[in-house]
């Protein structure tokens, strides 16, 4: 084959075979196709598309280009949750331990955070003593044992994402959806899922700032799941403003211990409860919605889903101590408050920002080798719609150094948007997304 022709077939519009893509990811991944060709290719994608079995194929590809996970000795239908990144979402904290408890497997591999997104390793390892470092074989163990193991992804799965998206990231076609949605999919299916569930953010502080384009991501991504025999289904929700009230590390993990006693943020709470309905339901476990709810929450309040938490940290070497008493997880040093400078009701809260905010903090990466302050974050204590006198705390920074502290105050501050008219909170759960469509909520 030749990469130019492949290059002018796409750049005419034209659909490539299965195996032209294979030829193309694997020449790419071991060398043999350089940069400039495959940035062309990216960019022939970005402004062509792809057709779904295109996109499937370039899934299946990556997801064939390096380690692929054989989870084949769990138990059960092994459903993933994959959220496609946002500002508080600690859904996978509560999720995790909630659907085990319910009898459903949880297998997870989980990344670190970059930027304003924050990843689920960084905040489990604001525990003390516990890791994600494993065999495959001891993953699979602590799965059948307790139904919940969460890994570490190893470098050698899908290399040929690693390779594409860095890429793309020097050479503007980061937003392709196709290109998004198979860099997505080729790791679930390379870390070896049965069955998907996707909560794509759609708002300021998500990668798909648009609801529209949210909503074709997921369809790309259910179409994919179609194609290549992965049950798929998305759930489209807000992230407007952050999820819940704590953005951060240890406080995170004490916002999902407070929910699965049932004392959490009403929306983190909800959106816990959406996703892990559509887990159960894709386990064949439960035969509705309502049953698939209803024991969720009869989870909650029998206080087993806690108690798999605290199995679950202690299976990976945590100290379950820490959570019967969250009081014990990294503290910081202060605990500033910061007064609104102005009266009125919360219009919006520009979430990315936020995350920023905590991530000036010390909360998140700028870079990869950054290294992560468990401690520090931010409690907010206003949401859209909520009524606020000046002098009220709006937020409590979570700090140990003060560098960057009156910069951080000055763009929270601003970050927060509050006028003197009414505000509804935008809904939090926008549609759902499976292979027989669209339905609005």
């Amino acid at each position: 084959m030749s990469t130019v022709e492949l290059i002018r077939k796409k750049r005419d519009g034209g659909t490539l075979t299965t195996e032209e893509i294979h030829y193309l990811i694997q020449g790419y991944t071991k060398g043999n196709i350089p940069d400039y060709q495959m940035a062309a290719w990216a960019m022939a994608v970005f402004y062509r598309g792809m057709s779904d079995k295109e996109t499937a194929d370039l899934t299946m590809a990556m997801a064939q280009s390096g380690e692929q996970v054989d989870l084949s000795m769990i138990e059960g239908i092994k459903v993933d949750k994959h959220s496609t990144g946002g500002v508080g979402d600690t859904t996978t904290l509560v999720l995790g331990p909630l659907v085990a408890a319910a009898g459903v497997p949880v297998a997870k591999l989980s990344g670190r955070g970059l930027g304003h997104t924050g990843g689920t390793i960084d905040k489990l390892e604001s525990i003390r003593g516990f890791s994600t470092e494993m065999e495959i074989s001891e993953f699979t163990r602590l799965v059948n044992k307790s139904k919940i193991a969460v890994m570490g992804q190893t470098a050698d799965l899908t290399p040929a994402d690693k390779k594409l998206y860095a890429l793309r990231d020097v050479t503007a076609t980061v937003d392709s959806i196709p290109l998004i949605a198979s860099s997505i999919m080729s790791k679930k299916i390379a870390a070896g899922a049965d069955a998907i569930v996707l909560d794509v953010k759609t708002g300021d502080g998500a990668f798909m700032k648009d609801e529209e384009d949210a909503i074709r991501l997921a369809q790309a991504m259910v179409a994919i799941g179609k194609h290549v025999d992965r049950t798929t289904v998305a759930v489209v929700s807000d992230m407007s403003q952050p999820l819940g009230f704590a953005v951060g590390n240890a406080i995170e993990v004490k916002e999902a211990i407070d929910t699965l006693k049932g004392e959490g943020p009403a929306d983190l709470t909800e959106l816990s409860l959406v996703l892990g309905t559509q887990m159960l339901l894709l386990s064949g476990k439960y035969g509705s919605p309502e049953d698939a709810r209803q024991t969720l929450e009869q989870c909650i309040r029998d206080g087993s889903a806690l108690e798999k938490l605290k199995e679950f940290i202690a299976g990976q070497h945590g100290d379950p101590a820490q959570i019967e008493h969250p009081e014990r997880l990294p503290q910081p040093k202060e605990k500033i408050p910061v007064p609104a400078e102005t009266e009125g009701i919360v219009q919006a809260i520009q979430a990315e920002e936020v995350g920023l905010c905590a991530m000036k903090l010390g909360a998140g990466r700028a870079t990869k080798e950054d290294p992560i302050d468990h401690a520090v974050g931010i409690i907010l204590h206003k949401k859209i719609g909520d009524p606020v006198k000046k002098g009220e705390t709006l937020a409590t920074l979570y700090v140990n150094q003060t560098t960057a502290l009156e910069e951080v105050k000055k763009r929270l501050i601003r970050a927060i948007h509050i006028q003197n008219r009414p505000a509804s909170p935008p809904a939090l759960i926008r549609c759902l997304v499976t292979a027989d469509g669209v339905l609005r909520m």
